[in-house]
């Protein structure tokens, strides 16, 4: 099997709308080697959330193809693409998403619902990851009982459930203080190492990216010219 989880050849997407086209992606590559942090850095409107869309099957590209674990996302079908959500891919959002009226416990555990993994086993794996996030101790906090940084622990843990092969995060800190961001970052590395996952994590802010294993820029929708030329290289 190969060493690279991702891999993006000539990436692009343009959306159309009655005001025109947008091109939001152009001719995006790069490579993320199996158990990596990458980090995908740019300003607002720099092409961060359709790359990770394109990426989590989420959306599909207009140009170019993306190959996540051997499988090229924009040629399976909508089952496929279903079948790699719940199993292969796990995605933390900025907004948390979290089911209010459930605990912490419970939150992690609907995704192991979903996969119907028996009950000795999903209670095992909440337990398990409740503690490597750090929040043994709030299993039955409700989201609003517990801190932001805390809910977004809570996001992570439920987007591991399933023992993803890649985890894919859009600003998983947009709404923490800088000080719980740094903390999420140091979690998320920490998970690649635990779990052996590959991380794709989207941000725009500069003091996140020490905590990556690699970098990419992206500016109006292309890799910068240093990101080029390091691929084409």
């Amino acid at each position: 099997m190969s060493d690279i989880m991702i891999d993006a050849r000539g990436l692009s997407r343009t959306y159309r709308s009655g005001a025109g086209e947008v091109r939001a992606l152009a001719g995006v590559s790069f490579e993320v080697p199996a158990g990596q942090l990458c980090a995908v850095k740019g300003r607002s409107g720099s092409g961060k959330t359709t790359l990770l869309n394109l990426i989590g099957g989420l959306d599909r590209p207009d140009g170019g193809s993306v190959v996540v674990d051997g499988r090229e996302m924009g040629a399976l079908p909508e089952a496929d693409l279903l079948e790699m959500r719940r199993g292969t891919l796990g995605f933390v959002f900025q907004s948390f998403g979290l089911v209010p009226v459930l605990s912490a416990a419970e939150n992690i555990e609907v995704a192991l619902r979903l996969t119907r993994t028996p009950v000795k086993e999903r209670a095992a794996r909440v337990e398990l990851l409740l503690a490597l996030v750090g929040l043994s101790e709030h299993a039955g906090q409700r989201p609003y009982e517990l801190s932001g940084g805390q809910r977004q622990r809570v996001a992570i843990a439920r987007a591991l459930a399933n023992r993803p092969k890649v985890l894919i995060a859009d600003e998983p800190t947009g709404q923490l203080d800088s000080e719980t961001g740094q903390a999420i970052m140091r979690l998320l590395h920490a998970v690649v190492e635990a779990e052996g996952v590959t991380a794709v994590v989207a941000t725009h802010d500069p003091l996140l990216l020490q905590h990556a294993d690699r970098v990419i820029e992206l500016h109006d929708g292309a890799l910068t010219q240093g990101e080029a030329e390091a691929v084409s290289g």
